[in-house]
């Protein structure tokens, strides 16, 4: 997986973002800034999820995205 491509487009990455978490505020999403473990932290925070969860779910989302 090749995240530096979500980080590098952060701008336009933070809507699809936002629509698959809804949860995640955009004071949030300012402070992920497209960090993997920022954007792990803050699902683990708002969804209550384990991390192994916070990891499988950011992969699920990465995966089905078209641009990649």
């Amino acid at each position: 997986m090749d995240w530096n491509r979500v980080e590098g487009n952060w701008k336009q990455m933070k809507g699809k973002v936002k629509e698959q978490w809804g949860k995640l505020t955009d004071d949030d999403l300012d402070q992920i800034a497209g960090k993997r473990e920022q954007l792990e932290g803050k699902l683990q925070e708002r969804y209550g999820l384990a991390k192994d969860r916070a990891k499988t779910d950011i992969d699920s989302w990465y995966d089905n995205q078209t641009w990649h």
